[in-house]
């Protein structure tokens, strides 16, 4: 039988009418999580610590992954706007991190890509991210590292899906290396 939205929720709130301590106490991590993550940009250890904000970070991430693209790609591939993009990759391109190319097929289009000192940039700060992850986690066992990463990837794209589906797209839960 197929299901409204509405009737979603309605199941949804069914099925948690018994887990309100937990939901509550779920709620209440994920913003504590998120002011934390806010106040330190999870952003590694040693000189590389807050050194990049996370839109920059997620931007040339993005680029490293899925390569030269136009604004409006990239704006779709991470689910905001053109202008949100256009007003975070200038500072990026300033700094030589970015550059700004012709399309090969449009010379009158533009292409982002990741300048090589970008790249080296992303290197160094998210090797020094990987290292604070591993510090953070130094007692978890393998199988709780996989599965903490497994649930956290598992939220955000609900996360997403659930963004998409009141007119904002949010693609942004793509594991980074």
């Amino acid at each position: 039988m197929p299901t409204t939205p509405e009737m979603s929720m309605d199941m949804t709130d069914m099925s948690t009418v018994g887990d309100t301590g937990l939901l509550d106490t779920l709620q209440h991590e994920v913003a504590v999580f998120a002011r934390r993550a806010e106040q330190t940009r999870l952003g590694g250890v040693g000189q590389v610590r807050n050194s990049m904000d996370r839109a920059a970070y997620l931007l040339l991430n993005r680029l490293d992954k899925e390569g030269p693209m136009g604004v409006k790609a990239l704006a779709a591939s991470m689910g905001i706007d053109s202008s949100t993009v256009t007003r975070q990759v200038a500072p990026l391109v300033d700094t030589g991190l970015v550059k700004r190319t012709s399309h090969p097929e449009d010379g009158r289009a533009v292409v982002l890509q990741l300048s090589p000192r970008g790249l080296s940039r992303l290197e160094e700060v998210r090797s020094s991210r990987r290292q604070l992850m591993a510090e953070l986690t130094h007692d978890w066992a393998p199988e709780e590292r996989e599965t903490f990463t497994a649930l956290l990837t598992r939220f955000n794209v609900a996360l997403s899906a659930r963004q998409g589906t009141q007119g904002v797209a949010g693609p942004e839960s793509q594991p980074a290396s």
